[in-house]
């Protein structure tokens, strides 16, 4: 039985290879939603492979880190180069709610229950076989926010996190977004500060990193939280690389992030070939 009200799933025979499109009906937005998936054709469908959960920044959708990103390239190209295991990516919508959800708890729709929960099912209820014993979550910018604040709060779901470009406090969301804070009508949760989150997990955190641009609009804000965490003593990795708030620095530094999962996976790399 579904998990789902409603499932829509693609035809592969009329979608390019290793790709698949999901709608649900959402019972933690009430509301339709869509998911892209991209799973290595060369790999067998029963096989079971880590699930790496891709969030989208502000104003974009399911389909940005494919179709700007690139990410799916990215990771045929380390699966090629035997630099990492397959993986299968799921890059999910945030909702739609305005410029952005924040992938947070809001009074009338829950957009971190549909990240944590009903997007893995999405993936297990399309035939991808997913491993629930590698299961990692990134982002950018306002999905950095988002991927370091559930991999926080979520130790029992994901392996390892990461971020790039992160939005580490929400009130940073007003520097993207036409709403100001207080038209969220959010619902009571977690902190909303990455900081005091992941203190207050600290005795229960997975690996996680988070890099940005050193020309990044939000540098400032990023090596602040890594200060943070370093005199709280919470161990991570923090990295800064020459460039901005923009696609060509995610389209580069995705493959930190595979990279960094694959060594928090028993996974291993496989003969692909080119």
């Amino acid at each position: 039985m579904s998990a789902f009200p409603t499932i829509e799933i693609s035809d592969p025979s009329f979608t390019p290879a290793g790709v698949t499109t999901i709608t649900v009906k959402s019972p933690a937005l009430r509301r339709r939603v869509d998911l892209t998936c991209y799973r290595p054709a060369q790999v067998p469908v029963d096989q079971p492979i880590p699930l790496v959960i891709l969030l989208h920044g502000v104003y974009g959708s399911h389909w940005a880190w494919m179709q700007k990103g690139g990410a799916h390239v990215v990771l045929e190209r380390l699966m090629a180069d035997g630099e990492i295991p397959p993986m299968m990516l799921a890059m999910p919508s945030d909702g739609l709610f305005g410029d952005g959800s924040g992938y947070l708890r809001h009074a009338d729709a829950d957009y971190a229950t549909w990240i944590v929960e009903e997007v893995p099912q999405a993936v297990a209820e399309a035939g991808l076989c997913g491993d629930t014993e590698g299961r990692f979550i990134t982002g950018l910018s306002m999905g950095g926010y988002g991927a370091l604040r559930l991999g926080a709060l979520h130790p029992e779901r994901f392996r390892a996190f990461s971020g790039m470009s992160s939005v580490t406090e929400f009130s940073n969301m007003e520097r993207f977004v036409a709403a100001s804070g207080h038209e969220y009508r959010l619902a009571p949760q977690p902190p909303l500060s990455l900081a005091e989150c992941l203190v207050q997990q600290r005795e229960v955190l997975r690996p996680f990193r988070f890099d940005c641009g050193s020309e990044d609009i939000l540098v400032l804000e990023n090596r602040s939280f890594h200060q943070r965490l370093v005199a709280e003593g919470i161990p991570h990795d923090y990295v800064e690389h020459s460039g901005r708030h923009d696609w060509p620095y995610w389209q580069q530094h995705i493959a930190d992030q595979l990279r960094f999962f694959a060594a928090h996976t028993s996974f291993q790399p496989i003969a692909l070939g080119r």
